[in-house]
This record gives structure tokens, C-alpha cells and sequence, in this order.
């Protein structure tokens, strides 16, 4: 398939449309799905109002189907910061006091690791639905509590796995799923970052409340913060989960300036049952790469965060003229001979990569596909409708918990310096998302 071929197959069908019939869970994000609340609102609370809370409400604002009716935090700058979107909203700073409030029916959750299971069960104990921000618990003991009991309970959990409403990623894996990029063989991801992670401190005694991600009592680090945003994509490319994780962890630049115990440099291995591997590797010494997450195939290779495929098939040679002109301005002239020799170097593709989703919009015009989005808008809006109709969107839950387990698991990997698999107790249903 040349350039052009391709181009025009990627947009022969609406990316909802086509979604809708692979992927469930987006049914709460098609047309007929907001015909069905039109006119209806879901009383929405926020606990924890700081980043990555004040992210969430910037989306909620642009949502009509939602009201933002109460707000939460025990630090009172952020909570005074939330205030200033919803000065209508009632305050306060004790969760318990906002999962009392009958006018609330879903809470959005974006507080410390260690306060995500605690908090989410409470929240479900009250009859509150729930978003929660990943990882879905500090411990693997924690996550199957939280599974189990809103099993239980019924209503509506949401993890925040944000990448399976991401438009450029449910279009990948239904490529994937065809076999556009033949067999899968490898899964990579990594996440390079040059800061310290540390945020400012107005006063000594506030360190550990603003900093507990540097702390292994309060976080689990780089696998909770980060890998868990991307664990899903093994699954949801292979269809199965991991027989075994390794790891290495260490801590080596960071220990010059304070105390933190956690991890700034770690290396995963997940290997899957017919053999292919997933890596995870992420540095906060170093920016260089970025962040990154590919699928690799026999016949190609998609970049998911990009959103651009890559061939390994040959593509038309072109005229001579051409290609001579390609290999100057990419300063490749070479007298190599054609089969290569079994020393030399290997070197990326000089082909630019297909965008995978060309100039296609979903929700109504409301949100164009992009490298910008990741989907976080997209899975606020499918929480909101789900507290409107109090169903729950199938399979993501499965996907979000095994997402957790995996990056606590690979964290205990690295800390105990061991090859592991999953217990059997923590293993729940699982159906793969194929198309």
C-alpha cells in the first residue's frame, strides 16, 4: 500500500463509528450516547485539587452535562485555587464531609498514591461513583479490595487508564488487531524526564504533604506515576497478559540534594505467555528521548503517542533521480553492499511516518484527534455520563487493575531483585480487547 493508498484508508470511516463497534466502553462517548442525557447534569465533586486536580476541573468546565457542586482539600491555597473555577461550589476539607453531601453523586479522586484505595472505597461505601486517578492502589492487596468491592456495591469505578479513550490509540489497536503491522513482537515504552520531581515547599512541615511522591511511604514511585499510564498497551496489543516481570531500580543522581527513597532511574521486563516482551525503562536525569510507546511489528511499527505508522515493508523504489536526491539530503551516500554486512549498524527508517488518524474529529467536533490529546478529556466525559446513567463502561476496569498490579508488581521486582509472577489470588477475570 503506498502513501497515498493508506492515507485514504485511515479515513474511509469515522474513527467514532469505527471505535464504537470495537471498543464498548466509548459507547458513552457517541452522539446517540448525549442524546440520551441531553438536558441532564452529573453532580460532580473533586477531591484533591492540586495539578492534577485543577487539570481535570479545566476539562470539567467545558462540559454541559456536568456541575461541579463540591470541592475538597486540606490544603487550603490549592482548595482557594479550585474555588476560583466554581465559586458556587460548597468547600471542604475533609473528604469524609463531601461523600456526606447528598447533592453529590460521582467524585473525581486525585490525591496521593496512598490515599487512592481508602478514599475509593469510602466514596463507593457512600454511594458516590468514582473516578480515581491511577495507579488504582498502593498495594497489590489494595487494588483486588477495591475491585472486589465495587463488585459488591455495583456503580460506577473509573481508573484513570486515559489512553484507552485516546482517540490515536483505539484507532492504532484496531490496526493492530487486523494485522496491519503483522505479528506483534515487542511492546516498548519508556518516559525520560531532566527535573528532580520536587516541588516548592512554602514551610518545612509541608515537605512530605507536597512531596510524597518522592517518598516510598506515600508513593511506589516511577512504575504508580508513570509506567501504569502505559502497561495497558501489552494487553491491549497481544490480547493477553504478562507470565513474568523483572526489573532493575536504583536511585543516582537525585541522592545529591535530599532524602527521597525512591527509585530515579528503573528498567521492566514483562514477558508475555508466546514470548514477546514489553519494556518500561524510564530516567528523570535525562530528556533527550522523551516519552515514547510503539507497538512493533514483522510488517511495521506504530508510534501510539505520535499516532504515525512505520513500514518495514519495502515501499516503491522510485526513480533513480529520487532516490539520489533522498540520500543527499539525508547524507546517506553509501557503497554498502545490499545484504548488509553482519557488523554494521542498523538505522531507523528514513521514511516520515503516516499519521494514523488524518483530520478526523470525534465527539461532534468537540475534540480533534492529535499528538496533543491524550484522552483525558475523553474519559472525564465518559465518567460524567456514567453518573448520569449508573452504568458502568465495560472491560476498562479490568484493564486499569491489571495495569496496577503489573507496576506494583515490577516495582517489587526491582526491589527484591526477582524474577516474579502474579498470585493467583490477585487474578480476576479477564477478556481481551480484540476487534
Amino acid at each position: 500500500m503506498n502513501r497515498k493508498e493508506f492515507l485514504a484508508d485511515c479515513g474511509k470511516m469515522s474513527l467514532a463509528g469505527m471505535a464504537l463497534s470495537l471498543f464498548p466502553w466509548l459507547q458513552s462517548c457517541s452522539d446517540e450516547a448525549k442524546r440520551e442525557v441531553r438536558g441532564e447534569k452529573a453532580r460532580i465533586g473533586v477531591i484533591g485539587t492540586g495539578s492534577r486536580g485543577i487539570f481535570h476541573i479545566k476539562h470539567l468546565l467545558q462540559m454541559p452535562s456536568v456541575e461541579v457542586v463540591a470541592l475538597c482539600d486540606d490544603y487550603r491555597p490549592h482548595l482557594e485555587d479550585a474555588a476560583q473555577y466554581y465559586p458556587e461550589a460548597k468547600l471542604y476539607d475533609d473528604y469524609r464531609r463531601l461523600l456526606e453531601d447528598r447533592d453529590v453523586q460521582g467524585v473525581i479522586i486525585a490525591t496521593p498514591l496512598y490515599l487512592h484505595a481508602p478514599m475509593t472505597l469510602d466514596a463507593m461505601e457512600a454511594g458516590k461513583h468514582v473516578f480515581c486517578e491511577k495507579a488504582m492502589a498502593y498495594t497489590q492487596e489494595d487494588c483486588l479490595r477495591v475491585y472486589e468491592r465495587r463488585k459488591e456495591l455495583g456503580g460506577v469505578l473509573l481508573i484513570g487508564q486515559q489512553r484507552l479513550f485516546d482517540p490515536k490509540y483505539i484507532k492504532a489497536m484496531s490496526m493492530i488487531h487486523e494485522g496491519r503491522i503483522g505479528d506483534v513482537v515487542g511492546v516498548r515504552n519508556y518516559w525520560y524526564r531532566n527535573n528532580n520531581w520536587r516541588r516548592d515547599v512554602p514551610s518545612p512541615e509541608l515537605e512530605r504533604r507536597i512531596n510524597w511522591r518522592l517518598y516510598g511511604e506515600y508513593s511506589r514511585g516511577l512504575m504508580t506515576e508513570l509506567a501504569c499510564h502505559q502497561l495497558q498497551n501489552g494487553s491491549w496489543s497481544l490480547g493477553m497478559l504478562p507470565e513474568q516481570v523483572m526489573g532493575s531500580g536504583h536511585l543516582i543522581h537525585w541522592t545529591k540534594e535530599d532524602e527521597r527513597d525512591v527509585y530515579d532511574t528503573v528498567s521492566a521486563i514483562f514477558t508475555y505467555p508466546n514470548g514477546v516482551n514489553m519494556t518500561f525503562e524510564s530516567i528523570i536525569s535525562n530528556k533527550h528521548f522523551g516519552m515514547g510507546e510503539q507497538i512493533l511489528g514483522s510488517k511495521g511499527t506504530i508510534d501510539l503517542v505520535s499516532g504515525l505508522y512505520y513500514s518495514d515493508e519495502p515501499m516503491p523504489a522510485g526513480s533513480g533521480m529520487h532516490r539520489l536526491v533522498a540520500q543527499i539530503e539525508n547524507g546517506i551516500m553509501s557503497n554498502s553492499v545490499f545484504a548488509g554486512t553482519s557488523w554494521a549498524a542498523e538505522t531507523s527508517p528514513l521514511a516520515p511516518g503516516l499519521p494514523i488518524t488524518p483530520n478526523v474529529t470525534v465527539n461532534s467536533g468537540e475534540s480533534t484527534v492529535g499528538a496533543e490529546a491524550d484522552g483525558s478529556k475523553e474519559i472525564i466525559e465518559a465518567f460524567a455520563h456514567a453518573v448520569i446513567t449508573g452504568k458502568q463502561p465495560a472491560k476498562v476496569l479490568e484493564e486499569s487493575y491489571y495495569a496496577s498490579q503489573f507496576a506494583l508488581l515490577a516495582d517489587r521486582a526491582m526491589h527484591e531483585n526477582a524474577i516474579l509472577t502474579l498470585d493467583e489470588r490477585y487474578k480476576i477475570p479477564y477478556e481481551p480487547i480484540r476487534s
